[in-house]
C-alpha cells in the first residue's frame, strides 16, 4: 500500500511517501480504503518525537478519516464491504489502507461530503467533550478560550456561544482575533497584552472556565479564574506546562482538569452518539465548517509545513484519490 511515513524524528523533511507493507486483516477487524484523512498538530508532535509511538519504524501518522470498507474479518458481522464509514481514533490513517476494530467505526450523514467529514470529526469531537464533559458548560458561563481561531478553538467558540456562554478569546494576530469575534466571542485579546488583568476587569470576577491548549500559559489561566473556577488543559502547543503545587489550588477553590478525547470514545455507542450530535450541530448551524485546504497524500511534506505556519487558519486534509 501507499503511505506517508517517517523512520526518524525531525522536521517535515523526514516524511516519505511510498510503498510499505499493507496492514494485516484479523478475524475481528475491518479494512478501510480512506478517501480523505485529517492532519492535526498531534501528527506534527508525533513526527517530532514528542508523543509516544507504538511499534517500530516506519511510523505513519493520522487518526481520523472517512472512506469505504474493502474487507471484513471472519468474525465481523455488523459491517459490510462497500459501507461508507468514519473514524476518529484509528492510528496509521495516513495511508491507502487502514485497519480498524469494528467498534471504532461510525456511520455518517449522507449529505455531508467526505472532505468535510475528515475536516470536522476529530476537532469537532474534541470541542464537544471539552464543553460537555471536562468543562460541564452551562448557559451564562463566562469562559476563556485560548488559540480561539485554531481548529478546536474555533469550534469551541461556536459551540459555547450556541449554548449561551460568553466567550473571551485569545488569538495571536488581529486577523485571528477578528475571526474569533465572527465565531461569537464577545471580546478578544492578544498574547502580548496583559490579558489576565483585562479579562478580570471585563468580567468583573474572572472566568468560570479557562480552556488552555498552549500549556506554558497555565499559570495565567489559573490567575484569570473566578473563585471556584476551573482550568481545562488539553494541549501544549507552546511547550510543557509548569509544575503546580496542589496546595496552590486551595486559594480560591480552583481546579485543573485534564482533557483527552480517548477517555470519552469508550464504546461504539458513545462514538456514534457523539458523532450524531456533532453533525446535528452542523445541520442546525450551531457550528460551521472551517476553511479546508486539501493536499494529495503524496504532498504530505507541504501539508505539514503549512500546518506549522502560525499564519494558517483552517483545516488541512489529505486526499488519497490519486491512489485509486
Amino acid at each position: 500500500m501507499k503511505a506517508l511515513y517517517f523512520k526518524n524524528f525531525g522536521g517535515s523533511d523526514v516524511l516519505s511517501f511510498g510503498d510499505i507493507p499493507s496492514p494485516t486483516l484479523h478475524k475481528n477487524s475491518v479494512l478501510i480504503a480512506p478517501s480523505f484523512v485529517g492532519l492535526n498538530f498531534a501528527d506534527i508532535y508525533r513526527r517530532q518525537g514528542h508523543y509516544i509511538l507504538q511499534g517500530e519504524a516506519a511510523w505513519i501518522g493520522g487518526y481520523e478519516g472517512v472512506g469505504r470498507i474493502v474487507a471484513v474479518g471472519a468474525d465481523v458481522l455488523d459491517w459490510k464491504i462497500g459501507q461508507r464509514v468514519g473514524f476518529a481514533d484509528v492510528p496509521r490513517a495516513h495511508s491507502s489502507l487502514v485497519v480498524a476494530l469494528p467498534d471504532q467505526l461510525v456511520t455518517l450523514p449522507d449529505d455531508v461530503e467526505d472532505e468535510n467529514v475528515a475536516a470536522l470529526l476529530l476537532q469537532g469531537l474534541t470541542a464537544q467533550y471539552l464543553l460537555e464533559n471536562s468543562g460541564a458548560l452551562r448557559a451564562g458561563d463566562q469562559i476563556l478560550i485560548q488559540a480561539a481561531a485554531g481548529g478546536v478553538g474555533r469550534l469551541l467558540t461556536q459551540m459555547a456561544t450556541a449554548r449561551g456562554a460568553q466567550v473571551y478569546a485569545l488569538a495571536s494576530t488581529p486577523g485571528k482575533r477578528a475571526q474569533a469575534r465572527e465565531n461569537g466571542a464577545i471580546a478578544t485579546y492578544g498574547y502580548e497584552q496583559d490579558w489576565v488583568t483585562l479579562i478580570q476587569q471585563d468580567t468583573g470576577k474572572g472566568v468560570d472556565i479557562a480552556y488552555d491548549s498552549v500549556g506554558t500559559t497555565l499559570m495565567k489561566s489559573m490567575a484569570v479564574l473566578r473563585p471556584g473556577g476551573r482550568a481545562v488543559i488539553f494541549g501544549k502547543a507552546g511547550g510543557q506546562p509548569p509544575l503546580i503545587n496542589p496546595l496552590d489550588l486551595m486559594e480560591g477553590s480552583k481546579a485543573i482538569i485534564g482533557g483527552d478525547l480517548w477517555t470519552y470514545l469508550d464504546s461504539r455507542k458513545s462514538r456514534q452518539d457523539r458523532v450524531n450530535r456533532l453533525f446535528a450541530s452542523l445541520a442546525a448551524g450551531d457550528i460551521t465548517l472551517p476553511r479546508i485546504q486539501s493536499f494529495p497524500l503524496s504532498a504530505g511534506q507541504d501539508a505539514h509545513r503549512l500546518l506549522e505556519d502560525r499564519n494558517f487558519a483552517g483545516k488541512i486534509v489529505l486526499s488519497t484519490s490519486q491512489l485509486r
